[in-house]
């Protein structure tokens, strides 16, 4: 096994360690996408093709109001978490990159707690503080929304700010010599500029909103606020049918049809070696 041995030789253990990841981290996924195809009701045992869990008049994704209630309400809050947390994020990546006054580095560090924070602590204080500070927000979609919103603009601020340092200030420099009034800088030069990690943010903000499970649950009011994870989690123990392997299909979708938007985007605008890298933070 000398070809594994020498060090100046190709990676092959890397590419052997990298494939078996990969491959062990797919096999799960696929073999619950399969079964969402099931034509019987085990999730265990193949009984034949059949897209009866997508479409059947009863006990499907499309037709079951519960399952359609969680999907819906799932979109609903990645909507409102994109729409909200990325200008929000764009504003304060753009404020603390030129940020050169005194705190502006607690303020960085402040920014970057909720990616290293973890989920559970994220959602026991947010539980805490509306119920306690701030009763008059109850709980369901409002502090759902609010809760999501609060940890995905730190992705936002570190995606944006990543291609500001990238760009420079080389162009709003030039257009300002130009005689272009700050507020044009902004609209006309620098905006446009950063339009690939500003959609490329929102796709990671959309992804994640539709993943979260341990914020989302904390702040869930009743059944109308249930998410696609938060059903899969409280229906696993319960014999379920292949239908919730059809609605987390469904949701993977819907996320990986969201990403590759947002690299080919990316790569139309930034380029592809940047869109490759993008690509992979997004996963």
């Amino acid at each position: 096994m000398a070809w594994l041995r020498n060090p100046w030789g190709k990676p092959r253990f890397l590419v052997i360690v990298t494939g078996a990841y990969i491959v062990w981290s797919i096999i799960p996924v696929a073999i619950a996408v399969m079964f969402a195809f099931n034509d019987g009701r085990s999730r265990t045992s193949w009984q034949g093709f059949s897209t009866r869990w997508f479409t059947a008049p009863t006990g499907s994704v499309f037709n079951d109001p519960a399952l359609q209630g969680a999907l819906k309400h799932t979109l609903f809050l990645g909507v409102m978490c994109v729409l909200i947390a990325t200008p929000i994020g764009v504003a304060l990546a753009l404020g603390l990159q030129r940020w050169r006054g005194l705190g502006g580095g607690t303020v960085n560090t402040l920014m970057l707690l909720p990616l290293v924070t973890p989920e559970i602590v994220m959602g026991v204080a947010l539980l805490l503080l509306f119920l306690q500070v701030l009763p008059i927000i109850d709980l369901g979609t409002n502090a759902q929304i609010i809760g999501q919103v609060t940890f995905t603009i730190s992705y936002v601020v570190v995606i944006v700010r990543g291609r500001l340092v990238s760009i420079g200030k080389d162009y709003e420099e030039a257009a300002a010599d130009l005689g272009a009034p700050p507020v044009d800088q902004l609209r006309r030069v620098l905006l446009p500029l950063l339009a690939p990690a500003i959609i490329a943010s929102a796709a990671v903000v959309f992804a994640i909103s539709l993943d979260d499970f341990v914020v989302t649950q904390y702040l869930s009011g009743d059944a109308s606020t249930t998410t696609v994870s938060m059903l899969l989690y409280s229906s696993s123990r319960a014999a379920p049918t292949p239908a919730l392997n059809a609605l987390a299909t469904v949701a993977l979708v819907i996320t990986l049809l969201t990403l590759a938007f947002a690299y080919l985007v990316y790569k139309r605008f930034a380029g592809s070696d940047d869109a490759a890298s993008m690509a992979g933070l997004e996963v």
